[in-house]
């Protein structure tokens, strides 16, 4: 939720928290959201800041017998520049893809 409320989101995209904040704990109800919001057959791409949990997501997604599965590799801030910023080096930000600011 921090990322959603902080860094920015995607219209119109299904939210679903892979690891619970504060604390980063496991969602364990992960799958039975995913299976309530999105259909097995649909195209679901995974997406968090920086494109790691995202990645386990999506396999969990597969695994659960979702056929077209994919992780945003960058991520939606892509990775550190020299200075340690993000927003500069890849993403879907830097793309110029849609999003907007909570």
């Amino acid at each position: 939720r921090a990322e959603l409320d902080w860094v920015g989101r995607i219209a119109d995209a299904v939210e679903i928290e892979w690891a619970i904040y504060p604390g980063m704990k496991p969602n364990p109800l992960f799958i039975t959201q995913l299976e309530q919001q999105v259909d097995k057959e649909a195209l679901a791409l995974f997406i968090c800041r920086s494109g790691m949990r995202s990645n386990a997501a999506a396999t969990a997604a597969t695994k659960a017998g979702y056929s077209d599965c994919y992780n945003v590799l960058e991520g939606f801030e892509g990775e550190k520049d020299a200075e340690e910023h993000r927003n500069i080096l890849g993403g879907w930000r830097a793309a110029g893809l849609p999003w907007e600011q909570s």
